[in-house]
């Protein structure tokens, strides 16, 4: 059941909780753990459905750029999670990227540093495929990194995977035209702009050539799954440590199939892997949790009537204070947010309505939270004024709930307190399939 949402009311934000949860018992790693899951509608402006695109998560707002429709894109969009609507970016200056597919995105201190996915020519042969965006003066900037040929650099590839550990990202793999699927193993000095290769990491001992795989970073290490190896789809779980710079094999026990084209996003301790295919044109549906202390595999099952769609070559990406890294700078690592258990001050409050009914195992319980014009800058309210009719950050569960629920008015609150302090939720954008829709699919999941 959705709650309408009327003229006067600015924004609206859901905050979801288990009845195992409220009732103090570890619903959050336990194999009865359920997915929530519930589509937000976007109106236009909004980019188009796509695939094999790049986002990354700044504070609030995430970024989405480039991917293949029915041909290579060159756009680039700013999408406000509160706010529930889409900006187009300028992605036309010099230093801008072209159309770009398979590409990377990842955010450190207030720079998207853009990596790989150029169109195969000739001209890629000596074009440095690195794009850097500054967030907070929105334009894109001259990098070290795009002009130095005679330092040692990644030729441009698709389908690698790249993530940033401190000051560093590091790239792994990718399809390179011509030579084919890679192993190399890259390090980016976000300081000096300075390239090296990994050595001792190339050989039999690691994943080996990979593409369309996917990584997250997690303390002191890198965690690789699946992904294509020459033709073949893998199910193999790799763990790369930063300190001594070797790969070692994490034998499991179930978890899941061969993927190709999936997510990972770190949760807590967790890693959350959703969709991918067992081919490239097999898009699943499934949420698999892998606990990184104990390394064993769950797979996460829906509420009844919450239906996630099936998507590969999507992208994913964590909101909440759950969803920071852990010892790197990933998605939001670089948001002043401060650890889940900061005591400042919270404008939404864990306050729960009493239930409809008595609540079954895995029930929802719901409290939404209004917030009055005065959070919105003057400048805004006017042109955002039809945008915020429609419901942002909703969750759907005809199962829990069977009549309207209480608001409660949050005043003193600012945009920005509101973005820092968002419940905990995955997003899943676009991918394939495309089903002939016209805007770009957002899927929101909560556990």
């Amino acid at each position: 059941m959705y709650t309408k949402l009327n003229r006067n009311t600015r924004y609206w934000l859901v905050l979801v909780y288990t009845h195992c949860a409220r009732h103090g018992c570890p619903s959050m790693t336990q194999r009865s753990s359920l997915s929530l899951w519930s589509p937000l509608p976007q109106g236009p402006p909004a980019p188009c459905t796509r695939y094999r695109h790049a986002c990354s998560s700044h504070k609030g707002d995430v970024y989405l750029l480039g991917g293949r429709e029915r041909m290579v894109l060159r756009d680039f969009w700013k999408y406000s999670v509160v706010r529930n609507d889409w900006t187009k970016l300028d992605c036309s200056s010099e230093w801008a990227p072209e159309e770009l597919e398979g590409h990377t995105m990842v955010s450190h201190q207030g720079i998207l540093y853009v990596f790989g996915g150029l169109i195969d020519s000739a001209y890629t042969d000596w074009k440095m495929p690195l794009w850097l965006f500054d967030i907070e003066k929105e334009e894109w900037r001259y990098s070290e990194g795009q002009i130095q040929p005679s330092q040692p650099a990644p030729v441009n590839r698709k389908g690698h995977s790249a993530v940033a550990f401190g000051s560093a990202m590091y790239i792994y793999g990718g399809y390179i035209d011509i030579r084919g699927p890679s192993q190399e193993f890259w390090k980016y000095e976000f300081d000096t702009g300075v390239w090296s290769l990994l050595s001792g990491v190339q050989a039999e001992q690691g994943p080996g050539p990979r593409h369309g795989h996917a990584v997250v970073a997690h303390q002191h290490s890198m965690y690789l799954y699946g992904g294509l190896s020459g033709l073949r789809e893998q199910r193999d779980l790799w763990r790369w440590c930063l300190t001594n710079h070797t790969w070692s094999y994490i034998r499991t026990h179930s978890g899941p199939s061969k993927l190709v084209g999936h997510s990972m996003v770190l949760y807590r301790d967790s890693v959350l892997l959703f969709g991918g295919g067992e081919t490239q044109n097999s898009p699943l549906n499934s949420l698999w949790r892998l606990n990184l202390p104990s390394h064993v595999w769950e797979k996460v099952a829906a509420i009844k009537t919450s239906n996630p769609p099936g998507r590969i070559h999507h992208c994913a990406v964590g909101l909440g204070p759950g969803f920071q890294s852990s010892g790197c700078t990933t998605g939001l690592a670089d948001s002043p947010l401060g650890s889940p258990t900061s005591s400042k001050f919270r404008p939404f409050k864990n306050k729960l309505s009493p239930a409809p009914r008595p609540l079954l195992e895995g029930a929802i319980e719901l409290q939404t939270l209004q917030l009055d014009k005065r959070g919105l800058r003057d400048s805004e309210e006017d042109l955002r004024e039809d945008r915020l009719k429609r419901p942002c950050l909703m969750f759907e569960n005809q199962d829990a709930f069977q009549k309207d629920w209480d608001m409660e008015e949050v005043s003193d609150c600012s945009e920005e307190s509101i973005e820092h302090h968002l419940p905990e939720a995955l997003l899943v954008i676009g991918g394939k399939p495309l089903l002939g829709q016209a805007t770009i699919s957002v899927w929101q999941m909560t556990l």
